[in-house]
């Protein structure tokens, strides 16, 4: 098995501002001045002549409301949480396990004024009791209604008498490279902390290793431990994306941050308002980024685009006119250059929706509706593993009828690779597809040890121990 080792850390976004100046030396002689003409070179260059004393686009910026608008609808989120602690040898010598308490804090956004409010998971994992402090110092008891580890969003709400301010909704399709942006959130505990940047790229994926395909939205924003969950606005007080990580070998701000874009988070929080989980759709299919180098390969003339080097079986994609060798450039009219773009659009759709592909088929441009279909896969924490139903194809691979997919492992399992097995009975109980995974863990407590049996695709079954998270 191979071990994955990933970096992410929160930090500092910092800035040094060099001031630079001029002395414009003048020698007079009383008696006598002369003037030296220079002689006058024609640049084979177009020079366009700049003007010094209008305004700029930094000083025509005005970040006043945009941060009025925000700060009163950014929180303070304090995690309490049990841990175990370390052991001391009496402990060992009485058999007992020491338990301590820690605190974890971050920030968070409120979203709707009857105290819905939105947080990275990260931030509220393993919490035993949430609390929220707003800006006027109030504290409530906070009640998680739903997280997503993959995306690493979660929405938890207060009870209030009184209307909250809010945060609304901007369309982070529409946020452009250079625009400038507000983080709004709690760094160090230092309440209600404000800064500016502007966006330095969209749909980055910090970890092109794993099977996690991220879409950040970038920023120089100032960004530290403590921000996470809190408030990517633009400058006119909409919320653009939820600031969550950067990526640092220190674990310190090295001036860049990264945020979950609005639009994927807005879907996220919606389903869990309205159906309690997270509905996951996909296109169906695989294929990799287009460059110079793998264009040719490909005998292609377009060097952007989404080149499909596989449509997966019973997709929507499976159902539409989309082939494989052909190059998706667009969705619904937004540009896709490379696949984290697309990953990024497709998880801001539910299953059933239909989305407009401009695909490049033998250097003809033509659009192509596809349906997104549902993605039967599940990520259960409790055994720490994503999983799907198997295909008519991956039956035939590992030579079963039934079991289900292990596609991604998770925590402390996401140290082993998995994928190449799939899981075909926990316990006593043979597993056919992932309701009886779930139905399994329905009835299963924390800590209790489970017998898992998997299968790979050579034949090799192999059986592990387990203790419920």
């Amino acid at each position: 098995m191979k071990t994955f080792i990933k970096s992410l850390g929160m930090a500092i976004l910092g800035g040094i501002v060099a001031l630079g100046g001029y002395q414009l030396v003048q020698n007079e002689d009383s008696s006598n001045h002369i003037i030296t003409q220079p002689a006058v070179v024609e640049s084979p260059l177009p020079v366009t002549p700049v003007s010094y004393t209008g305004n700029t686009s930094i000083a025509g910026v005005d970040f006043t409301e945009a941060a009025e608008k925000t700060v009163h609808s950014v929180v303070h989120v304090i995690n309490k949480t049990v841990a175990r602690a370390p052991m001391s040898m009496a402990d060992v010598w009485a058999g007992r396990t020491p338990y301590r308490e820690a605190i974890g804090t971050g920030s968070g956004v409120i979203i709707t004024p009857d105290g819905y409010i939105i947080t990275n998971n990260h931030v509220i994992k393993n919490s035993n009791h949430l609390q929220v402090t707003l800006n006027n110092n109030q504290s409530y008891k906070a009640e998680l209604i739903g997280a997503d580890e993959e995306s690493d969003i979660a929405l938890i709400k207060i009870e209030t008498d009184e209307d909250l301010p809010f945060v609304p909704f901007g369309d982070s399709n529409n946020a452009k490279i250079g625009e400038w942006v507000l983080a709004v959130g709690n760094p160090f505990n230092l309440t209600s902390t404000v800064t500016a940047g502007i966006i330095s790229a969209k749909g980055r994926d910090l970890e092109s290793r794993d099977q996690n395909i991220q879409s950040f939205i970038q920023t120089d924003a100032a960004v530290n431990p403590g921000n996470s969950g809190g408030a990517l606005v633009n400058t006119r007080g909409e919320l653009i994306g939820i600031n969550t990580a950067i990526k640092s070998q220190t674990g310190s701000y090295i001036g860049y941050s990264f945020a979950v874009p609005s639009n994927n988070a807005r879907k996220i929080i919606e389903d869990f308002m309205e159906f309690g989980f997270v509905q996951k759709g996909m296109l169906g299919i695989r294929g990799t980024d287009l460059n110079g180098t793998n264009s040719k390969e490909f005998g292609l003339n377009s060097t952007e685009g989404i080149y499909v080097a596989e449509i997966v079986e019973d997709s929507g994609a499976a159902k539409s006119d989309l082939r494989k060798g052909d190059v998706i450039t667009s969705l619904d009219g937004v540009k896709i250059s490379k696949f984290s773009e697309l990953s990024g659009y497709i998880k801001t759709k539910n299953p059933g929706d239909i989305v407009n592909a401009e695909v490049i088929r033998k250097n003809n441009l033509i659009n192509i509706p596809i349906t997104i279909s549902r993605n039967n896969t599940v990520t259960i924490p409790q055994i720490e593993m994503e999983l799907r139903n198997l295909t008519s194809e991956e039956k035939k691979v590992f030579n079963v009828k039934e079991g289900v997919k292990i596609t991604k492992t998770i925590g402390k399992l996401s140290r082993y690779n998995l994928s190449d097995y799939i899981v075909t009975k926990v316990n006593d109980t043979d597993v056919a597809d992932i309701d009886d995974i779930q139905a399994v863990l329905r009835d299963v407590v924390p800590n209790e040890t489970l017998l898992i049996q998997m299968k790979n695709s050579r034949g090799e079954i192999e059986r592990f121990r387990y203790t419920v998270n």
